[in-house]
């Protein structure tokens, strides 16, 4: 089995209960499917890159899951008929194996990389970062 990561862009006055549901039907899909359920991380509401059926923003939540590979094609039918989904995402992930060589014996640790949550993380080594107010970057052009 490989591992997957699922984005799930639903829209934003669906209500909790609906978003929930489609959540829970995917899970429960690739459970039934013979795979099994890594991670689920609501990621809340952002704002999108344009505009998507007239929605602005979107309810993004992420899925990361094992499942046998015949079994995507299928999930990804069924949100693609799900009115709730707006755009979504199946990427197989790849993960990254960093590694450490102990100075002292010579010996190489591996490291374990960890999913990003959805919360911003500020960079440390990052300098002075400037205030999106007072860019002098044109506005977004609006429809």
């Amino acid at each position: 089995m490989r591992r997957y990561e699922l984005m799930l862009v639903l829209r934003p006055d669906a209500p909790d209960e609906r978003a929930a549901a489609v959540i829970d039907r995917t899970t429960r899909y690739v459970v039934a499917s013979g795979g099994q359920i890594v991670k689920v991380a609501p990621w809340g509401r952002r704002r999108l890159a344009y505009a998507i059926d007239r929605y602005r923003e979107g309810s993004y939540h992420i899925i990361v899951f094992e499942s046998p590979a015949e079994a995507i094609a299928e999930m990804e039918r069924s949100l693609q008929i799900t009115e709730e989904v707006l755009r979504y995402l199946v990427t197989r992930v790849v993960k990254p194996v960093k590694t450490r060589r102990d100075a002292a014996s010579g010996e190489v640790e591996e490291i374990d990389t960890d999913i990003p949550s959805g919360e911003d993380e500020e960079d440390e080594d990052q300098g002075e970062r400037i205030d999106e107010s007072e860019s002098e970057a044109a506005p977004a052009a609006t429809d």
